[in-house]
């Protein structure tokens, strides 16, 4: 009887591994440090009522051009709805400077999709898919080793405990930067491999994102689609993000460098954030219902010290490397390893089809 294979990470990638091993008929076990499931995915519930969920994390979807996660939530019966554009969007260019209106032509904004209740509504139906007991929580992976057999065990420990389990492979749906500063491997990686995690931004981690709740999304009144595009900050890039029904929301982007949100502490930027939003929308955008913020460079379970520097270029992820004498026996899932679409929700699926694919095909042939 073969070893169960060892997930580590149960976030979209990770979940939807084992889902996928688990239709196959592998045993596999989800190990996650968090205390909770989703990785980046966080959709919080507006002000703690059934107003609704705003996302902190990814958002949307192309089905135009993104058929993995299209087809996904089709089979999971997940309910959709289009992103607001309709409307003009601001450019402000400074922080005295009228912003101005630019409408632009029809067909200009790429077509995408959020998901009704959030994106965590994702997350659970890909979870739900699996028997209970597969994913543990708290769980943090400190090492993992592989003696002359080839037999692999996994170490993890919190506070003083330590638990192992031996391993047929193991997916390491992480950020590559995670594995290479987290995680002891013994015998090592090629010093290549390694490399090439420490050269890879982590999706976001990097970034910081708030998001103001209103009674509802006032702006549309005005002939506003909601976007923005600022270099005035602290907000960069500015979306309606407002449920399918019910209350309006707005999400920025931070243009602030990580260091300097540190330095400035989260409420004097939930006050610029507040200053910005009345510069571009009057009045009534310093008044939300709730105001949410995540600072995910303040994430230890998302990013690490290189993640701090700002990226001034969308990455170029893809497949890390050779991995030596681990070749047959680690595999690499999460979007920022996909050859398409990474840093994408989709990346993260096609990333994961890869790694398991590849898995069956050496372990379960």
């Amino acid at each position: 009887m073969k070893k169960p294979v060892i997930i580590v990470g149960a976030g979209l990638s990770g979940l939807r591994a084992a889902s996928l091993l688990h239709s196959k008929g592998v045993q596999c076990v989800v190990l996650e440090a968090r205390g909770r499931i989703g990785g980046r995915v966080i959709s919080e519930t507006i002000g703690g009522t059934d107003l609704g969920k705003v996302d902190l994390g990814p958002t949307w979807f192309w089905p135009d051009y993104e058929p993995l996660i299209t087809r996904l939530v089709k089979e999971l019966g997940l309910q959709t709805f289009l992103q607001h554009t309709e409307g003009a969007l601001l450019y402000e260019q400074s922080e005295n400077a009228v912003p101005q209106r630019h409408v632009l032509p029809e067909g200009a904004v790429q077509r995408s999709f959020r998901l009704h209740g959030g994106v965590k509504s994702l997350i659970d139906a890909v979870h739900d898919t699996l028997p209970s007991g597969i994913v543990q929580l708290n769980t943090t992976v400190k090492a993992i080793r592989m003696d002359d057999e080839g037999e692999v065990t996994v170490e993890a420990g919190e506070q003083g405990l330590k638990k192992e389990w031996n391993a047929e492979a193991v997916i390491l749906a992480m950020p590559p930067r995670l594995v290479a500063r987290r995680l002891a491997f013994s015998p090592s990686l090629p010093e290549e491999l390694m490399q090439s995690l420490i050269e890879t931004p982590t999706w976001m981690a990097g970034q910081a994102k708030a998001v103001a709740v209103y009674e509802t999304p006032f702006w549309r009144d005005e002939g506003l689609s909601g976007q923005v595009t600022s270099w005035a900050g602290p907000l960069q890039e500015i979306h309606d993000a407002s449920p399918d029904e019910g209350v309006g929301a707005l999400f920025g982007f931070s243009g602030m460098p990580a260091e300097t949100r540190r330095e400035l502490g989260q409420d004097k930027i939930v006050d610029l954030v507040l200053e910005q939003l009345i510069r571009l929308f009057g009045e009534q955008a310093g008044s939300p219902i709730s105001l949410l913020y995540k600072d995910w460079s303040d994430d230890p379970h998302t990013a690490v010290k290189e993640d701090a520097e700002p990226l001034m270029n969308f990455p170029e992820y893809g497949p890390l490397g050779h991995a030596g004498v681990w070749e047959q026996k680690i595999l690499f899932a999460g979007t920022e390893t996909a050859a398409e679409s990474g840093g994408h929700l989709e990346g993260a699926l096609r990333s994961t089809e890869r790694a398991v694919s590849r898995l069956l095909e050496n372990q379960y042939k």
